[in-house]
């Protein structure tokens, strides 16, 4: 079985695996039955159930029991009893045939169309009976009140075929040079024909005359679609009284209502290729419409598409089971293909089993193909050890990450972290303990992750005000501790919410601040449950809570919250700097000759000494350190110009980003017409002022002092 999702639909096919050779012995076949995974798993719902090399046409008799296949090679019919799951008979025929149809309840009465121009008619012991029409046949339809047979063809002509009389009748004359399909109306009987120039040709068979011709080359042709050539009509099929749905060579199905000459819906199957079946599916309003390529499933007052099935082989016919989401393809493959779509409707009565297999798959989804593979990122690869893996076919590059095989990683895993077993075995048995103990009465306590979370909705939830005004609108109390959707967020430690991290205090200046008096409160609710007393010392917080604790939170405003944050945070980094500086100082680089005295020095059980180097920054000397304090005292513009000739930048991981550039505006053309405007104007100036050398003088300076002294 072979399942696929088209649209959040499941497409069950049954007929997926491999199939056995005829001429193979029934030994063979057990043994390959043994060794073969392939056809261990294959369900074979109908035994049999495909022809030798092709087959043609598939149809379901009325009763629903009897399901009939025509194909070859050697030409042949084979009848399979759905209530025994196997064939019941298989009659082989002298030529290829074009159509078939039962005109019984059961398999008793057949007719076949040979591609020679014969029609062979069958009982239910065998052949009955065999007559040629005049012109060679593509299609025919019964007409159940007067006993004829309306053939049509390679030819103008409609031929009357009367089973009663046994003979034929006159033909319906029409204006088209070939006709492709017909079909007959179940209710009030109307005989339409479609033909090669794209057009449908309604005959009422009571008066053997033409009531109406619909043309569907013309209105096949619309905004959305693009037509090469001439559609022909090759798919025809009515549903009810006033509904026909017509199939064109193109690949467009025209929706009509009889009582109007415009088709109501146009569906486009995009793939050029010629309509071959239509059928309709009332309880859902679905239409199926099949070509060589592709089955697609559409509503048929919206047209919307609600799944598709596309089969490895090429499709010649197709048939739904009645009242069922089960449909049969007839392909160009030896197998006949059998689809189960649960959301069309239920599995027929002779495998109501259907139902329950497919639902206990979706309960149990099959594993695939990147479940042998686990995805892991850089960072996971570090943790592991695996880096020098990346390149190697043992990993397979996928978006910002590797596929690795799910049992390399479990071994790595397990010598990384050997006692994660006893841990995961750990946390299970106490699971186990939680569920078990989940009977008992319950006392209000609150979770192991994300205490203070809880212990904040416990207090939300609390609020009497709150509660009774949202009781007055109406309105539904959501609460997420009860709430199994949210139920993992206080299980998993990988939920916990970090409160120390810069983010959490920057984007949460308020929660942050409230946060202390919640974690002061939980060390008093731990401190009570140890001590066994919770009920005295609850009565000794109520009566001894100030009221005045409560309304400190509102004393500062969220934005000085947030300032203190960051100088908070500030403050922090630049300790945190310090002291990396101090190492840096306190750090000594070796030579070569005294490394290697140190190395032959050192004890057995002495361990080296490591030298971490920041990341983002070259390593010269230690001596940097001292150029750098010394480059903290320079003024703002002597370090940038001292970047500038280096050509070093900076980059500092702050809260808001880690990146700097620069731009510069263009000026526009009366900016630039002023600016060179100004520049002509300062070299005129430069040239009309007179030199004031001379006052640089000795003579000139001393003068200067002397009026100056007398003054």
């Amino acid at each position: 079985m072979q399942t696929s999702s088209v649209n959040d639909v499941k497409i069950y096919n049954l007929s997926h695996g491999k199939s056995l050779p005829e001429w193979l012995s029934d030994q063979k076949k057990r043994a390959l039955q043994k060794n073969d995974l392939d056809i261990q798993r294959r369900i074979e719902l109908i035994q049999d159930f495909e022809m030798p090399t092709v087959c043609t046409s598939i149809k379901v008799s009325r009763d629903g029991q009897f399901l009939l296949a025509a194909g070859t090679y050697k030409p042949r019919v084979r009848c399979y009893d759905t209530y025994q799951l196997s064939l019941k008979f298989e009659r082989c025929l002298d030529s290829d045939v074009v159509a078939f149809d039962i005109l019984s309840d059961d398999y008793s009465k057949l007719v076949f169309l040979h591609c020679n121009r014969y029609v062979e008619f069958h009982s239910q012991h065998g052949h009955y009976y065999k007559t040629r029409i005049p012109k060679f046949g593509r299609d025919f339809s019964y007409h159940y009140p007067t006993c004829d047979l309306y053939f049509v063809g390679a030819s103008s002509e409609i031929f009357r075929l009367n089973l009663e009389q046994g003979r034929f009748l006159n033909s319906l004359q029409t204006d088209a040079v070939e006709h492709n399909v017909c079909d007959i109306n179940p209710v009030h009987h109307l005989l339409a024909s479609g033909t090669a120039e794209g057009k449908v040709e309604c005959w009422d068979p009571r008066v053997r005359s033409r009531v109406g011709m619909l043309d569907c080359a013309l209105s096949s042709v619309t905004d959305e679609t693009e037509v090469e050539g001439l559609p022909s009509v090759t798919a025809l099929k009515f549903n009810g009284s006033l509904t026909m749905a017509v199939g064109t060579s193109t690949g467009q199905t025209l929706l009509y209502d009889l009582r109007s000459s415009r088709p109501v819906l146009v569906k486009d199957h995009f793939y050029g290729l010629p309509i071959k079946s239509i059928n309709f599916q009332d309880d859902l309003d679905m239409v199926l419409t099949a070509d060589s390529k592709i089955i697609k499933i559409w509503n048929k007052d919206t047209g919307k598409v609600f799944s598709s099935i596309e089969p490895e082989a090429n499709i010649n016919d197709m048939c739904i089971y009645p009242g069922s989401g089960m449909l049969f393809t007839a392909n160009e493959a030896p197998k006949m293909n059998t689809f189960y779509i649960p959301a069309l409707g239920p599995a027929p009565r002779w495998c109501s089993f259907l139902d329950n297999l497919t639902e206990e798959l979706e309960e149990n989804p099959e594993n695939t193909i990147y479940d042998d593979y686990k995805f892991v990122t850089r960072k996971d690869l570090e943790n592991l050890g695996l880096s020098h893996l990346v390149g190697s076919a043992l990993l397979r590059a996928y978006m910002h990450g590797y596929f690795m095989d799910i049992r390399l990683y479990h071994k790595v895993k397990t010598m990384a972290n050997p006692f994660a077993y006893e841990d995961y075995r750990k946390d299970k048995i106490r699971q186990k303990i939680d569920e078990s103990r989940a009977q008992r009465v319950q006392i209000k306590k609150l979770p192991e992750v994300n205490k203070e979370l809880a212990l904040k909705l416990m207090e939300e939830g609390d609020d009497e005000a709150e509660l009774c005004a949202r009781r007055k609108k109406g309105k539904a109390l959501p609460s997420i501790l009860s709430d199994e959707r949210f139920q993992v967020m206080f299980e998993n430690p990988d939920y916990q919410v970090e409160e120390q991290s810069e983010e959490f205090r920057l984007l949460n200046p308020i929660v942050s601040k409230v946060g202390q008096k919640r974690r002061k409160k939980l060390q008093l609710q731990a401190k009570q449950a140890t001590d066994g007393e919770k009920a005295d010392h609850e009565e000794e917080e109520a009566e001894g809570r100030g009221s005045s604790d409560e309304s400190s939170d509102d004393d500062k405003s969220w934005v000085d919250e947030v300032r203190e944050q960051r100088r908070l945070i500030y403050e922090e980094g630049r300790d945190r700097r310090r002291q990396e500086r101090k190492q840096d100082r306190n750090t000594v680089l070796l030579d070569e000759d005294s490394a290697h005295n140190q190395t032959q020095s050192r004890k057995p059980g002495q361990q080296p000494r490591f030298f971490q180097i920041k990341t983002g920054e070259e390593f010269r000397s230690f001596g940097d350190v001292a150029h750098k304090q010394k480059l903290q005292k320079a003024s703002l513009e002597d370090r940038l110009k001292l970047e500038e000739r280096s050509g070093t930048a900076h980059l500092a991981d702050t809260a808001v980003g880690s990146k700097q550039f620069t731009f510069t505006l263009k000026k526009s053309e009366q900016q630039q017409q002023q600016l060179q405007a100004e520049r002509d104007h300062h070299e005129e100036r430069k040239k009309l002022r007179r030199s004031a050398g001379h006052l640089s003088s000795e003579r000139g300076r001393e003068g200067w002092l002397k009026q100056n002294v007398l003054m």
